[in-house]
């Protein structure tokens, strides 16, 4: 049988690494073994991240939707809540688009919700 040798697949994996380290500070760019593990690491940093992104988004849309209804005169939970009896079933996401860049909408948003909770 015969021999196998396997410089050409390790220096093919290496130069992958290498690649995917591009633009890491010190030897993390160039030197294979602090290459590998900074994008192993970052690899977990992107994929924790990706979850964390959607929980940071959902906070923002709330602290927009309750600055929006601080200016009218009603608690953020008091709002959602009257929403929710009002039937009425728009996500955070658009809200938090109206609370900004359609107050009056919001304003009308915020009086149906009033008058679901009277």
């Amino acid at each position: 049988m015969a021999r196998v040798k396997r410089a050409a697949m390790a220096h093919k994996r290496h130069k992958k690494v290498l690649k995917a380290a591009e633009g890491y500070w010190g030897r993390k760019k160039s030197n294979f073994k602090s290459a590998n593990e900074q994008v192993m690491k970052s690899g977990q940093y992107a994929f924790r991240d990706r979850r964390q992104k959607k929980r940071d988004f959902r906070r923002l849309w709330i602290v927009r939707i309750s600055a929006g209804c601080l200016a009218n005169d009603i608690k953020y939970a008091h709002f959602i809540h009257g929403l929710k009896e009002a039937g009425i079933q728009v996500d955070r996401k658009v809200l938090s688009d109206l609370a900004i860049s359609d107050p009056p909408a919001f304003t009308a948003l915020v009086a149906r919700a009033k008058s679901a909770l009277a």
